[in-house]
């Protein structure tokens, strides 16, 4: 899984979030942000409204929490989600979690002890590459 810092920075980037059964994410605000959520018809579900998605806790008895806005959340894309939102990029993964990708028509490694660490880092400087 990737780190919070990371996806922040996947964000900031620019890519965007729209919360499906299975998503991992956290609550973005200091002190909160150590627990991770999963998005599921059971115990997280997503509710959307004209003023925006709602992500809606379900029999929750240990926390206080109905919703909180999906503005206030923070996505972690799991490996293959990366992966995918990498597209055409992808080129490989190998051994020793080396993604390499093609961007701005060079291809590109990035390293991590965990692939879904290695594929963020490389969708990272993708989304970066395609903004500037």
């Amino acid at each position: 899984m990737i780190t919070v810092e990371l996806a922040r920075s996947l964000r900031d980037a620019g890519l965007r979030w729209h919360p499906a059964t299975g998503d991992r994410f956290v609550i973005d605000k200091p002190g909160v942000d150590d627990d991770v959520y999963t998005v599921s018809e059971m115990t997280v579900e997503r509710h959307d409204y004209p003023s925006g998605t709602v992500l809606g806790f379900n029999g929750t008895t240990e926390w206080a929490l109905d919703s909180v806005e999906a503005s206030e959340s923070l996505w972690l894309p799991r490996e293959d989600q990366l992966r995918d939102l990498l597209g055409p990029a992808f080129v490989s993964l190998t051994a020793g979690f080396a993604v390499t990708a093609t961007i701005g028509g060079t291809a590109r490694e990035f390293r991590s002890g965990d692939a879904a660490e290695a594929y963020a880092a490389a969708l990272l400087e993708y989304v970066t590459d395609a903004l500037a």
